[in-house]
């Protein structure tokens, strides 16, 4: 495919990068050949940057990473459109589109959680629930010997439903025990079936982060 693309005389080629289930335009990158190939051959998005001169690949350091689902380019075969699935957010303002705002400079999307302080100080973010998301669905689909997760697929929904309750009740026992560590710990047990649970009623994070929104 790379052959058929019409770069520019700078050997760049623009690509708009859409979510691949809502449909929204998440951002616009360029891309020279070898972005486009690292992207083919990797599954995530690459880009070239005009401003360092080098190539770099989305969420590498942040972790908000861009799985591709499909790759098209348009009549012209000079611009690109890269259907994927986003890991957080792609804006590195925080915000879940780069298109955040009207030309009055109104915003018209509610800024998401920014966790770059909190990785900058050392600290998780909230990204780490995506990149286990998409974990467990890799799981669901490859199916990998030895993996828990693909045990807990293949004995179905009544043991997920199992885990899902054992954990929940482990977690009340931990904060009657008023042990901070305790619940932490079994807080992520718990959090980790419910995402199995998601993946396996087909439930997107995004849902439930709508859901959220609607509720406040």
């Amino acid at each position: 495919m790379t052959d058929q693309i019409r770069f520019a005389e700078n050997g760049l080629v623009p690509a708009i990068i859409q979510d691949h289930k809502s449909g929204q335009v998440l951002m616009m990158a360029y891309m020279n050949a070898e972005a486009l190939k690292r992207t083919k051959e990797t599954g995530y998005t690459w880009f070239f940057s005009r401003s360092r001169n080098c190539l770099w690949m989305k969420g590498e350091s942040s972790g908000h990473r861009q799985k591709v689902k499909q790759i098209l380019y348009d009549c012209d075969q000079d611009a690109l459109l890269i259907m994927v699935e986003q890991t957080g957010v792609a804006c590195h303002t925080g915000h879940y589109s780069c298109f955040y705002r009207d030309l009055e400079g109104n915003e018209i999307e509610n800024k998401r959680v920014d966790p770059a302080p909190m990785y900058a100080a050392g600290q998780e973010g909230p990204a780490i629930l995506y990149e286990l998301y998409s974990l467990i669905q890799e799981r669901r689909e490859q199916k990998p010997e030895g993996s828990y997760t693909t045990y807990l697929f293949k004995e179905g929904i009544d043991k997920i439903l199992k885990k899902v309750g054992e954990e929940n009740a482990e977690v009340i026992i931990a904060a009657k025990n008023n042990s901070k560590e305790e619940l932490v710990y079994e807080t992520a047990d718990l959090f980790y079936h419910l995402m199995v649970l998601l993946v396996e009623q087909n439930v997107e994070l995004a849902d439930i982060f709508a859901e959220l929104r609607k509720r406040r």
